[in-house]
């Protein structure tokens, strides 16, 4: 496959983690499947935008870069084609980079999220952070300390959880482009395939 076709398949694998990334993000902003009254009672992490902004609208720029790599018909330096289309792949790198810094960004602030635990109503009738040494990952009977919303530790790491894993295959992605675009800017998009073709005509 060549470079601008592999590029073209990470970036239809970036679409939907995106979509999903920003959609459970939204989720988290209403603990336990509940409308707040208050800000103060959503997680601290929440509002740092890990999956809409790093995993959701930083990744959809370099996603749409590698889906035009495949139909990318510059005409490049002086109407050399083969320069145009390295020249693309070299940009998809900074894109690429881009999208690098986006999922690691969210899988920071998710990673946080998962070790400091929600913000919850404890038992001493106040609301909270309880877990911030993470203990509760461990010990699940730390959970029925968090008395309001209902289920809140589940719904809790349970989005954060995948905010973190896919945020990780994004980060893998574009790691991955990187690598496939010095190779397409140093070979060209089709390394020995375009230059068979070009020998046979």
């Amino acid at each position: 496959m060549c470079s601008g076709g592999f590029a073209k398949c990470l970036g239809i694998s970036l679409i939907p983690l995106a979509i999903l990334c920003v959609f459970c993000n939204i989720l988290l902003f209403f603990p336990g499947g509940m409308i707040v009254s208050d800000n103060a009672h959503i997680t601290p992490e929440v509002w740092y935008f890990g999956g809409i902004l790093g995993s959701g609208v930083l990744m959809i720029f370099p996603a749409l870069v590698f889906l035009g790599l495949k139909n990318n018909d510059c005409c490049g330096c002086c109407g050399n084609e083969s320069c145009g289309k390295r020249f693309a792949m070299f940009t998809s790198i900074i894109f690429a980079a881009l999208g690098v810094l986006g999922a690691g960004y969210s899988f920071i602030v998710s990673a946080v999220a998962v070790h400091n635990g929600p913000t919850c109503l404890f038992y001493n009738e106040t609301w909270t952070n309880p877990f911030n040494d993470g203990d509760y990952l461990y010990n699940h009977t730390l959970w029925d300390s968090c008395k309001e919303p209902v289920g809140i530790v589940t719904w809790h790491l349970t989005l954060f959880s995948m905010l973190l894993v896919m945020s990780l295959i994004q980060a893998v992605l574009c790691a991955i482009q990187v690598i496939n675009g010095l190779i397409g800017a140093i070979c060209g998009d089709c390394c020995g395939c375009c230059g068979s073709t070009d020998g046979a005509v």
